[in-house]
């Protein structure tokens, strides 16, 4: 499943419309077994996504309304939706991620960029709380490389988002659109009971010791599948496997 983010006019940006759509894109994706992976991307070369609609926050501000605070209200954080969708997810970056737009990005498994792209926290630049990356940046990266970045508000360009991992891979943007479909194909060639499990598996045992994250029993079991016979059988026939996704 692909979605993309279609305000290249806005770099992107997250208004409340477009958050609650990607919320029920994901959420969606979540529960429909025809949907194996999800891949995500934004309109336009100039921005993966550029955060939240500080335009639009601003409005609300000279209207007396409160703007949307992380993890409050009768809505699921969108972050907190992509994280916690159990199909493998990829942030296709065809340009910056900044601010909300970066923890969209790191809310995802997986992260291919266009060589101009990079991640950045800006948030205390701007007064704001970047609240799901203080909890994630630290996980992902070295304490001190995530607080740096927390700190100063400085983006990290492509050749070091990669060599710290927050990037799987760097391409050409003239080359994103086949690399990123390249990888797709090759997640979800694969037995998506499997994708399934593992995402589970890793996501609810993130932060579990090794002994109780052994124990857990997330997700579908592939090991009592037809598509574990299916793949065993496949490859001792040697032929492309036929998924059923049972």
């Amino acid at each position: 499943m692909y979605v993309t983010i279609n305000r290249p006019e806005r770099r992107n940006a997250l208004s409340q419309s477009v958050m609650t759509a990607l919320v029920d894109a994901f959420s969606t994706a979540d529960q429909d077994p025809d949907v194996w992976a999800v891949a995500l991307t934004g309109a336009g070369d100039r921005a993966f996504c550029a955060g939240g609609d500080l335009k639009e926050f601003d409005e609300l501000a000279r209207q007396g309304r409160q703007i949307p605070v992380p993890m409050t209200g009768a809505g699921r954080n969108l972050y907190e939706v992509v994280l916690e969708t159990y199909k493998p997810t990829i942030a296709i970056l065809n340009g910056p991620a900044v601010a909300g737009g970066c923890e969209l990005a790191l809310a995802c498994d997986l992260r291919i960029a266009a060589d101009h792209s990079f991640m950045g926290m800006p948030e205390a630049k701007r007064g704001m709380g970047a609240n799901f990356a203080t909890v994630l940046l630290p996980r992902l990266l070295p304490r001190a490389v995530a607080l740096e970045m927390l700190y100063t508000g400085d983006p990290i360009p492509a050749d070091e988002a990669l060599r710290w991992g927050l990037y799987n891979r760097v391409v050409p943007a003239a080359e994103l659109a086949a690399e990123s479909e390249k990888l797709v194909r090759s997640i979800v060639a694969n037995a998506p009971l499997t994708l399934r499990r593992c995402k589970e598996m890793a996501t609810k045992g993130w932060e579990l010791s090794v002994h109780a994250a052994l124990r857990l029993n997330a997700g579908p079991n592939p090991y009592l599948s037809e598509d574990r016979a299916e793949g065993v059988r496949a490859f001792l026939e040697q032929r492309t496997p036929e998924w059923k996704g049972r």
